[in-house]
């Protein structure tokens, strides 16, 4: 912090561009051309690292858990390469498995099936709905149909 106004945030680090990198280069006392192609900021945790994009247009900000580069973004639970190069301790976070039980295969018996029928025998749970009708079903089908498309006059 200088003045009360966050320089570099290392919870979710932003691109920088080239000016504001060479600002910073110069308050440190450190020559800016040609560009470096990376600048290490602080040690421990709150260590970072600016890194020259490719194009040299940016600087992508690189912690231990994020960088601002679009690759990171593609891949969010994947370091990046410039996490791998510059902080080699820290390894991907993959999702853990949930592992099911497994039981082992059965083929449907006829026995099986027994409990389930007699509980088709509890008149709480008997169909009184009648069956619909061929009928009824052409007669739906075209009320949906006029809904749906009405005739032109």
């Amino acid at each position: 912090m200088s003045g009360g106004k966050t320089i570099l945030n290392v919870e979710s680090p932003k691109t920088q561009a080239i000016d504001s990198v060479k600002a910073l280069l110069s308050w440190k006392g450190r020559a800016a051309d040609p560009l470096p192609a990376f600048v290490e900021m602080s040690e421990g945790d709150n260590r970072l690292v600016l890194v020259l994009s490719n194009k040299k247009d940016c600087f992508y900000v690189v912690t231990a858990r994020d960088c601002s580069c679009p690759a990171r973004g593609w891949h969010p639970n994947q370091p990046c390469k410039h996490q791998r190069k510059y902080f080699p301790e820290v390894k991907a976070t993959k999702p853990t498995a949930i592992i099911m039980e497994r039981k082992p295969f059965r083929p449907f018996l006829e026995d099986e099936a027994r409990p389930a029928r007699a509980a088709l025998s509890n008149p709480l749970y008997v169909d009184t709905t009648p069956d619909t009708s061929p009928a009824e079903v052409a007669y739906f089908e075209r009320k949906g149909a006029a809904e749906f498309l009405p005739m032109e006059a």
